[in-house]
């Protein structure tokens, strides 16, 4: 039995089996079949060039939903058209996204189109790019869709409560050419925190969270269910997008039985390798796009595990595998890659660079911080509910004093400490960066995000190119931390 929060308990309708294994949730498609020459080639639609306007609404509005088949009652959440998860979102490259956004909640909200290279005003942050949506009222979203990939939707108002009441959604661009799987399946991967009635706790943003790991849950679910077995037939390939809108959780996924070979971060391609340890490690906000070949012998049963908290593995699924015989004969092909990413490349030779320490929350050791312009001890940022800086300064609300302003078209490297105790996902809006190295040591191969995962005590060294005119948020992308102070702006042009 999985407790993200042992303090948090288990709602006893859920006891039984919070986290085993999946169906319909995991991926409508069906399993494919053989062929009449026993043959099933290895497909996918194609996506191609376009110039379409796409046009979506989105409602936020409380609802329910049912995230277990057990005769117990609905779980009340806030959700996008009626939905947590809410509806993908699916895009080509060329395509302009024109998405009007309803607020039937009772506080006011954005959306963020997080990782997508949109122009600034259109970055749903609020006081900074756009006033907040209020109850009853709209916006309209519009921008260009650039870059293939894997993406997600999600507010960017009291993050801390609208995220972990269930508003975010996937967002996938297609790929401009086929990419040769069997099925594309995406996994949103969330944890709630629930009450012994099976109601979200409404203890957001507390000072024990906001100082410590964040909003940790007690109950796991994928695409807005607890997951049983996700059937497959042996032979088959599977691209499996993960995106990780948890409040604080990292996920790291083990697929026992398998060797899943990365081939996108963040949406960005990568050379096909195996994750680190056979592990796929996923902070807050981080996506993963996997093949996963089905190799087992029909009929078995093979768990998803996660292992991010050693003192708390649980088993999230599990893939079942048919009676069937194998999709096909012979071992699969070799992982091709996808093109490589369409990015401005930093010029290293010519960077400025610039720190940026992570400090503060417990066992932190930070004394004290800039709070309004006057330093402040940590015992009364703690009474103010802030106890997280960026070199030193300890930010409120999002419309604060940009942090960093550099010139359009220039190349700069942020050498990023963390000082903390706890793992801190660190995303810039609006600029991808390229993950140069870790601790000294250099990345094998390029590697883009939009969210990178530093975990306690350990420096990153992150090149981007300021292409995209504005104001930028950075921050961690745990909300209770960004909101007890560790975010900033950039400034871009």
């Amino acid at each position: 039995m999985f407790r993200g929060d042992p303090s948090a308990g288990i709602p006893a309708m859920l006891n039984r089996r919070a986290f085993l294994g999946a169906a319909a949730a995991l991926g409508a498609a069906s399993v494919p079949r053989l062929r009449a020459d026993g043959t099933a080639p290895l497909h996918a639609a194609a996506a191609g060039p376009s110039e379409t306007v796409a046009e979506a609404t989105l409602e936020a509005a409380p609802g329910a939903i049912r995230i277990a088949d057990d005769g117990g009652p609905p779980l009340p959440v806030w959700g996008y058209n009626g939905a947590s998860p809410g509806p993908a979102l699916r895009y080509r490259p060329g395509d302009t996204a024109r998405i009007r956004v309803r607020n039937a909640l009772p506080r006011p909200t954005t959306v963020h189109w997080h990782g997508l290279r949109v122009p600034n005003a259109m970055d749903g942050v609020p006081g900074l790019t756009q006033d907040p949506i209020p109850p009853g009222g709209e916006f309209l979203y519009e921008f260009p869709v650039r870059n293939p990939g894997t993406y997600w939707y999600h507010p960017h108002f009291q993050s801390a409560e609208q995220l972990d009441r269930g508003l975010a959604g996937a967002i996938v661009v297609e790929d401009a050419a086929p990419y040769p799987v069997d099925r594309d399946l995406t996994w949103v991967i969330d944890d709630w925190r629930l009450d012994a009635a099976g109601n979200v706790r409404e203890d957001f943003g507390n000072l024990h969270d906001a100082s410590h790991a964040g909003r940790l849950g007690n109950v796991a679910t994928v695409n807005g269910r607890i997951p049983d077995p996700l059937s497959v037939q042996a032979g088959e390939r599977i691209r499996l997008r993960l995106v990780n809108v948890a409040n604080a959780r990292v996920f790291a996924l083990q697929f026992a039985g398998h060797a899943p070979v990365v081939i996108a971060l963040d949406g960005q391609a990568v050379r096909p390798h195996a994750p680190p340890g056979g592990q796929v490690v996923l902070g807050p906000s981080m996506r993963a796009d996997l093949v996963l070949d089905c190799t087992a012998t029909p009929g078995s049963l093979h768990p998803v595990r996660d292992r991010a908290y050693p003192r708390t593995p649980f088993e999230l699924t599990a893939l079942q595998y048919l009676d069937d015989a194998p999709l096909r004969a012979g071992p699969p092909p070799p992982v091709p890659a996808l093109p490589a990413p369409d990015l401005p490349e930093p010029d290293l030779a010519r960077a400025e660079h610039h720190a940026l320490v992570l400090e503060g929350g417990a066992m932190g050791g930070m004394a004290g911080a800039m709070f309004h312009g006057e330093h402040r001890g940590i015992r009364e940022l703690a009474r103010l509910g802030k106890v997280w800086a960026f070199n030193g300064v300890v930010a409120h609300g999002h419309a604060v004093e940009p942090w960093l302003s550099v010139a359009t078209g220039t190349s700069h490297v942020l050498e990023v400490e963390n000082r903390t105790a706890f793992p801190h996902p660190l995303h810039l809006h609006g600029h991808p960066v390229k993950v140069l190295a870790r601790d000294g040591v250099a990345s094998p191969f390029p590697v883009w995000r939009d969210s990178v995962l530093l975990m306690p005590r350990e420096r990153v060294d992150l090149a981007f190119v300021a292409d995209n005119p504005g104001l930028w948020m950075i921050h961690c992308h745990i909300p209770e931390h960004q909101e007890a102070g560790m975010m900033g702006v950039v400034r871009v042009g």
